[in-house]
């Protein structure tokens, strides 16, 4: 069975940056990072067609996140700049699919989630 595994979160002050890792061998063409506050339900971050690289972010990490892969280390990164303090949550690599009932990417669920990495931002 596939197994995700992120690494990289911390705390950091507000405007500091963090870059996220997930080992991922998961064959999908679709790749995308998650996040959930407390309290808060589950919200899709960033995607990434890993065959053409496109990418997708959610309105508000545009210009401040960026998801990439690096194929020959099966490894998937989320690099996040001037992070701010609504952007605190637990971060988690996913597959994901392309065509969903909203019309966007959303969640694979054939492949289990991960253990998630801690993102904290302080003001």
């Amino acid at each position: 069975q596939v197994q995700l595994g992120e690494s990289g979160g911390g705390s950091v002050q507000a405007g500091g940056s963090l870059r996220l890792s997930c080992a991922a061998s998961t064959g999908s063409d679709c790749m995308a990072w998650f996040r959930q506050a407390p309290g808060s339900l589950r919200e899709g971050v960033a995607a990434l067609d890993t065959g053409v690289g496109t990418t997708y972010y959610t309105d508000s990490v545009k210009g401040r996140f960026t998801i990439s892969q690096d194929n020959a280390k099966n490894t998937l990164y989320l690099t996040m700049n001037s992070l701010k303090p609504e952007d605190t949550a637990m971060y988690y690599c996913a597959a994901c699919l392309f065509e969903c009932s909203s019309g966007s990417w959303c969640y694979d669920p054939r492949i289990p989630w991960g253990q998630g990495t801690q993102v904290t931002v302080s003001s």
